[in-house]
């Protein structure tokens, strides 16, 4: 999903530091190279398991939610996590940190490897996305602690971002040729013997630093802010099981808008709090953050759905799903280039980082929707130019989302605007899986339905989980107890409405991505 933040971040989650109290005997080199290893594999694990989750659902007899909770649970703590562990990490110390880190990582690691139900597998996962917010933060204080001046500094973040570039790229193929040639269990497994690796070159290369004038980790508000992240999550993927008007449903919703309101009024209330709430009455702050959200929710969020798509429309095997996804990716690529030949045009006649948000916005909403137009018919070569389309808009956003957070708030609060900016796009992606998991249900249902005989009932032939496994992507069991002949035609009735359903949700992504740019525009109209 993306690199988690861009190299502009001058100050990630952290305060300048204190001097160093255990000295690392590596080149700024090396630590570099393990720094940004580490945050590879952040982004390794969180975009290679979506390849997996057909034959996940397989293993498992897995429903459609169970399936989303693979991604969401990961999601969920580590966006819950990632604030109070900046802050953590500077009063233990970042080299500690990273360590204590890996130590959570390769232990969920094997706990997902070794999984033998799909309840235990997302329980290992968020524990796993402690373990990453852990490493993330770590890593990015320690390139920031490690790297001072201007030009060394900016050559630093470059090498980074293109590390992450690079694994953002690979991780689907990657994940796909493990899923198929190995097995699923170790997209989770081969983490073990990396995180060791690591493990001996943070000892090895890193200096400890910490900054002991840290202000108190505001525990209460990273409480309040997972848990009703967490109930949202929960309502939105159990809506196609309980309906929206259940009380399941709404008794969550509930909870999660209580959760948030306290949430607000803790941080109001408090001295040490997360976030500086007054920067949300700045119009172009919050046409930054919104621009963040949109990017992720529309856009980042399709390293979870195309797999599915692939694998169930197309019939690809997980490797070819990763193929097929790479013009999404090389296209995010080519992105960052291409937003600055349309910055430097745009920010002629209209304000730079305002328009080019607009811009990215507008090219990921034409994306979902050119691949909504024709996802339903199943022609690979038109699906893959939207998604051309939409990399492009993402390659330009991820940058310059962060870029524009970062330019609204004073020097000495950076670091708490790379984690208002980081939480922004984990928390968008994980609800987008939700909502766009919702919107993929029904319609798919529907269409399944309706290419049915009129009365005939398909709960009683083919059984009341039948959708649910089409939907995890598990389509040859779900079908399994039929005869040879009724097995083709419910398999082309099930890929056909899946695409139907698929084109739904990349409907709903371009229409909120086109409603978010006009928002954006005028939020940062009203700024001027």
């Amino acid at each position: 999903m993306s690199t988690p933040l861009s190299p502009q971040s001058p100050s990630p989650f952290s305060r300048p530091a204190a001097p160093a109290t255990a000295m690392g005997r590596g080149t700024k080199a090396f630590i570099l190279g393990t720094a940004s290893a580490t945050c590879s594999l952040i982004v390794l694990d969180t975009n290679v398991v979506a390849v997996s989750l057909p034959a996940i659902a397989r293993t498992f007899q897995a429903s459609f939610a169970d399936v989303e909770w693979v991604v969401s649970a990961y999601m969920v703590a580590f966006a819950s996590c990632l604030l109070p562990a900046g802050g953590l990490a500077d009063r233990l110390g970042r080299k500690r940190m990273m360590l204590i880190g890996l130590a959570v990582f390769i232990l969920a690691s094997v706990g997902c490897g070794l999984a033998s139900t799909a309840t235990f597998l997302n329980v290992a996962r968020a524990i796993k996305g402690v373990g990453a917010a852990m490493l993330l933060t770590a890593a990015l204080a320690i390139i920031a602690n490690t790297f001072h001046e201007g030009a060394e500094r900016t050559r630093a973040w470059a090498i980074w971002g293109t590390c992450m570039g690079i694994t953002t790229t690979i991780a689907p193929l990657v994940g796909g040729v493990i899923t198929q040639w190995v097995g699923w269990r170790w997209i989770f497994l081969i983490n073990v013997p990396i995180c060791l690796v690591l493990v001996a070159c943070v000892r090895y290369a890193v200096t400890e630093s910490r900054n002991p004038t840290s202000s108190r980790i505001d525990v209460v508000g990273s409480a309040l802010f997972g848990v009703a992240l967490m109930l949202a999550i929960w309502a939105l993927i159990d809506v196609p099981a309980h309906g929206w008007a259940s009380l399941a449903t709404w008794s969550r919703f509930g909870g999660a808008a209580v959760l948030l309101v306290l949430f607000v009024l803790h941080e109001r209330a408090t001295a040490h709090a997360m976030i500086d709430l007054a920067l949300f009455r700045q119009p172009r702050f919050v046409g930054a953050v919104l621009g963040m959200f949109g990017y992720a929710a529309c856009a980042q969020v399709m390293m979870t759905f195309l797999p599915l798509y692939l694998q169930n429309a197309f019939g690809m095997s997980a490797v070819h799903a990763g193929v097929g996804m790479l013009p999404f990716a090389l296209a995010m690529i080519v992105g960052p280039y291409f937003g600055q030949f349309v910055g430097a045009r745009l920010s002629a006649r209209f304000d730079g980082s305002g328009s080019v948000l607009v811009a990215g916005l507008l090219l990921i909403g034409t994306g979902n929707l050119l691949v909504a137009a024709v996802a339903a018919h199943a022609h690979y070569g038109l699906v893959a130019v939207g998604m051309i389309v939409t990399g492009l808009g993402a390659g330009v956003m991820n940058g310059d989302t962060q870029k524009a957070i970062m330019a609204c708030v004073p020097v000495h609060r950076t670091g708490m605007a790379s984690g208002i900016s980081t939480t922004t796009r984990f928390s968008a992606i994980v609800t987008a899986v939700g909502v766009l998991g919702a919107v993929l249900a029904s319609h798919t249902q529907q269409a399944f339905e309706a290419a049915l005989p009129a009365g005939f009932s398909w709960r009683d032939t083919l059984g009341t989980d039948f959708m649910t496994r089409v939907l995890a992507g598990d389509i040859a069991q779900a079908i399994a107890p039929l005869d040879t002949a009724a097995r083709a035609t419910t398999a082309a009735l099930a890929s056909q409405a899946f695409a139907s359903g698929f084109g739904a949700a990349l409907m709903v992504a371009g229409v909120a991505a086109l409603v978010l740019s006009a928002t954006v525009w005028s939020l940062y109209r009203a700024d001027r």
